[in-house]
């Protein structure tokens, strides 16, 4: 079995190994890292030689560390990295290349349209009727898009919202509150299927499937790194924020808004928890919390967005496609049972 592993920010570890009997056999690690000394290698395979193929990535992790001679250095790579590769391995995990990614970039949708073809596009992939797919969001109109969870009351002034005519909705991932203005956020999905992360810790999935990102703001000269949980930052502030869902049926939903424009004043008026995470931090203006990603490149909305899908297309490749008439009929018909439902709206009030 062979498992690869790119740590995001970091170096390729590669894995091949046997499985007999139920027990790891013939290990064999290899990569771009760095380590010192020599003998580490040997003891790494030695370490996991022999382990039952059914240990977890945390146990695999903590025997590799103890297997360590004293001072060891690892440089681009971490016993962790080397669990994730080996239960991507045995779990038969997939890579970027093992597809052929599809683009959707349609015209303005209105914000429950964007949630229903979020569901409707993961449920095709997990389902295998669609290939992967990256698609980037146009917004018709503003909105506070809330996490699955959220309550809308803890969440939104209701007031200000009505007064400054955004419309709340409720996406089936977790996560925070999006405040969004047309033209004023770069937002994409990603639809994959399991494989594709199979072996990763939720927190390991994040980084992997927003790594292509981050390598497309440093081309646009962002010092941009991935803070975990699910922020994308720079030195200058926070740029954004992931949320993810998998489905049933294998299904990967994995999407990111990053700010453009935003209007830091407007949006403290309009979500609550603006003021709170802010008051947390000692911060008094909205503006220096969410940096936003023209004042960092200074270049028009369109331009970041052609240089994330040109980014997109030479690391895993990307072919151009259109929304299928059925894609959106189901998605309306998602809006009219579903997303656009008092029941599904307040489901948290």
């Amino acid at each position: 079995m062979h498992g690869e592993y790119k740590v995001p920010g970091g170096k390729l570890v590669v894995v091949d190994l046997d499985v007999d009997g139920g027990v790891i056999r013939n290990f064999r690690l290899a990569g771009d890292f760095f380590l010192e000394p020599d003998e580490a290698l040997a003891a790494i395979d030695g370490a996991v030689n022999g382990m039952p193929a059914e240990t977890d990535g945390r146990t695999l992790a903590a025997t590799i560390q103890r297997a360590l001679p004293e001072g060891a250095v690892l440089l681009g790579f971490s016993p962790d990295a080397v669990a994730t590769a080996v239960r991507r391995a045995l779990q038969r995990a997939t890579s970027w290349e093992d597809y052929e990614w599809q683009l959707l970039h349609p015209g303005p949708l209105s914000p429950m349209m964007h949630l229903a073809l979020d569901e409707v596009l993961t449920e095709e992939v997990g389902a295998g009727t669609r290939k992967p797919t990256l698609r980037i969001w146009e917004w018709a109109s503003p909105a506070v898009v809330i996490g699955s969870f959220q309550s809308v009351r803890n969440e939104v002034d209701q007031d200000n919202a009505d007064r400054y005519g955004f419309e709340v909705v409720r996406r089936i991932s977790g996560g925070g509150a999006m405040f969004i203005e047309p033209g004023s956020a770069v937002t994409y999905s990603l639809y994959a299927p399991i494989e594709l992360v199979q072996g990763m810790t939720f927190a390991d999935s994040y980084a992997f499937l927003d790594e292509w990102t981050i390598e497309a703001l440093k081309s646009l000269g962002i010092d941009a790194t991935y803070q975990p949980l699910n922020d994308i930052a720079s030195p200058s502030g926070k740029i954004g924020g992931a949320a993810q869902k998998r489905l049933g049926n294998g299904g990967v939903l994995h999407h990111v808004t990053m700010s453009y424009d935003m209007d830091g004043d407007k949006m403290v008026q309009v979500l609550r928890i603006g003021r709170e995470k802010m008051s947390d931090k000692g911060t008094k203006s909205a503006n220096k919390r969410v940096d936003p990603l023209r004042s960092q490149t200074g270049l028009p909305r369109e331009a970041v967005i052609e240089r994330m899908v040109d980014t997109f297309r030479a690391l895993h490749g990307l072919h151009d496609d259109e929304l299928r008439p059925e894609e959106l009929a189901a998605a309306e018909e998602l809006v009219r049972t579903k997303f656009a439902t008092p029941g599904w709206i307040t489901r948290v009030p």
